[in-house]
C-alpha cells in the first residue's frame, strides 16, 4: 500500500520511506539526517511541543508520528549552560525517527536558532515529511502500534521497497529489552544541594521537568540510577521517594520493582509518574499490560474518583495496570481515563503512596495537576 501525497511544489529531495510490518508502506521526503532506523510506530495528537516531545526519554526507541499537520513553525531554540535546559526534557532527541505531514523551513519565533531539519541532522535522527499521517493513524488506531523501519535515502537515491518489507518482518520488539537501563543515568546525580529534605528520584527516564518542579518546591534531589538498591537509596537519608516516567515493559525493570517493594515495607512516603505507577502498582503484586495504541497526547480527560473531578493531561505511556490485579493488593484506584476508562492513578490504602499514570509537569499540555507535587510535599511533612 502506498501512502503518497500528490505535491506539486514538493522539493526534489531526498526520498525517504516508512514501512510498517503489516506490509503498508508511506513513501515521503526525507529531512534530517541520512539514516535508516527500526522501531515501535506510535502517534501522539499533541498540537504543539515537538521540542519537548523529541526529548522526551519515554519515547526511547519508537518512531513517533504526530498528527498536527504542520511541525517545525516555531523552530528549535538554544540549549541553555543550565543544569535543567528550558524546551527541553533530557540532553538530546530521544526519538528513533519522525514523522510528519509538513515540515516547516522558515520558522518564526524569538527563541529560535536552527530550523527542525537541522537539529535532527545535528542528532542524527531520520524524518520523514509528505506523509498521509491521518490514514496513518487510523491505521495505529485500528490495528495497533506496529514495528517499522523508516529510512532516509541520500539524494538521488531509489528506495528498494521490497527489501525493506522483507527486513521488517525480522525486527525484534524494543519492548523486549529493558528500554529504561537504556536511558537511565549511570551516576547520581545532585539537584539543589541547598535544599533542606532530601528526595531520593529513582531515574528510570525522567524528564528535566519533573525534576524542575522538584527543585522549586525547595527539595534537594538525588537523581540515581534505575538499578540502584534500597540500601544505597537509604545512606542518602531521604524522606521521600519518586519514580520516574520511562520507556518500555515496566515488568523488565526487575531491580527497580524489587527496590521500590523493600522501600515501601520501609514506609518511605513515595510517588511514582507514568512508568512509576506501574512499577509501583507490580511492587505491590499488581499486573500490567500493553494498551492497543497507548496515550500519547496533551488532552486526557482524568477523573479524580474521590472528587468526581475531570482534570486534563498531558501522557505519554504504552502500557497500563490491570485493574482485576488490585484486589489481591493494597492499592485503589484514584483516577480513571474518561475516555476508555483505565486506571491514571492510584493510592495505597494505609502507607504514605500514590502515582499517577499522567504528568502532572505537563511540558509541554495543561498544568491543571501540578498540585499534585505540593501533595507529595505534604506526604513528606514539608
Amino acid at each position: 500500500m502506498l501512502g503518497l501525497l500528490n505535491r506539486e511544489n514538493a522539493p526534489q529531495e531526498r526520498k525517504a520511506v516508512l514501512v510498517l510490518e503489516d506490509g503498508t508502506f508511506f513513501v515521503g521526503f526525507g529531512f534530517g539526517a541520512t539514516e535508516k532506523v527500526a522501531g515501535e510506530v506510535v502517534f501522539s495528537t499533541s498540537m504543539v511541543g515537538y521540542i519537548e516531545s523529541l526529548t522526551d526519554p519515554s519515547y526511547y526507541g519508537q518512531i513517533l508520528t504526530l498528527t498536527y499537520p504542520l511541525i517545525g513553525n516555531y523552530g528549535v531554540p538554544a540549549y541553555s549552560n543550565t543544569e535543567l535546559p528550558l524546551y527541553f526534557e533530557s540532553d538530546g532527541i530521544k526519538v528513533a525517527g519522525l514523522v510528519i505531514h509538513e515540515l516547516c523551513r522558515n520558522p518564526h519565533h524569538w527563541t529560535s536558532k536552527k530550523t527542525l531539519d537541522k537539529w535532527l541532522t545535528e542528532e542524527g535522527i531520520p524524518g520523514i515529511y509528505g506523509v498521509d499521517t491521518r490514514m496513518l493513524t487510523k491505521k495505529l488506531r485500528i490495528s495497533g502500534v506496529m514495528r517499522g523501519i523508516l529510512q532516509v535515502f541520500d539524494e538521488g537515491e531509489e528506495p528498494e521497497i521490497e527489501k525493506l518489507l522483507e527486513e521488517v518482518t525480522n525486527i525484534p520488539d524494543p519492548n523486549l529489552r529493558n528500554l529504561v537501563s537504556e536511558v537511565s543515568i549511570k551516576h547520581p546525580k545532585c539537584y539543589n544541594s541547598k535544599g533542606k529534605n532530601v528526595v531520593v528520584l529513582i531515574d528510570c527516564g525522567v524528564k528535566n521537568s519533573i525534576i524542575r518542579n522538584l527543585v522549586k518546591r525547595g527539595l534537594k534531589v538525588i537523581r540515581v540510577p534505575y538499578n540502584y538498591s534500597a540500601e544505597e537509596i537509604r545512606e542518602y537519608k531521604p524522606v521521600g521517594i519518586v519514580v520516574s516516567n520511562g520507556p518500555g515493559n515496566p515488568k523488565k525493570c526487575l531491580e527497580t520493582i524489587e527496590c521500590v517493594r523493600e522501600l515501601i515495607n520501609e514506609g518511605y512516603p513515595l510517588m511514582g509518574i507514568c512508568l512509576g505507577n506501574q512499577i509501583v502498582a507490580l511492587a505491590l503484586g499488581a499486573d500490567t499490560y500493553k494498551m492497543k495504541y497507548g496515550h500519547r497526547s496533551q488532552n486526557q480527560p482524568v477523573l479524580n474518583l474521590e472528587t468526581n473531578r475531570c482534570y486534563i493531561t498531558t501522557q505519554n505511556h504504552g502500557y497500563a495496570v490491570d485493574p482485576e490485579s488490585l484486589k489481591e493488593t493494597e492499592l485503589k484506584v484514584w483516577f480513571i481515563n474518561v475516555n476508555d476508562r483505565t486506571i491514571e492513578g492510584l493510592k495505597h490504602r494505609e502507607k504514605p503512596i500514590f502515582t499517577v499514570q499522567f504528568h502532572p509537569e505537563a511540558s509541554p499540555g495543561p498544568y491543571d495537576t501540578e498540585f499534585l507535587f505540593d501533595k507529595f510535599i505534604t506526604l513528606i511533612g514539608g
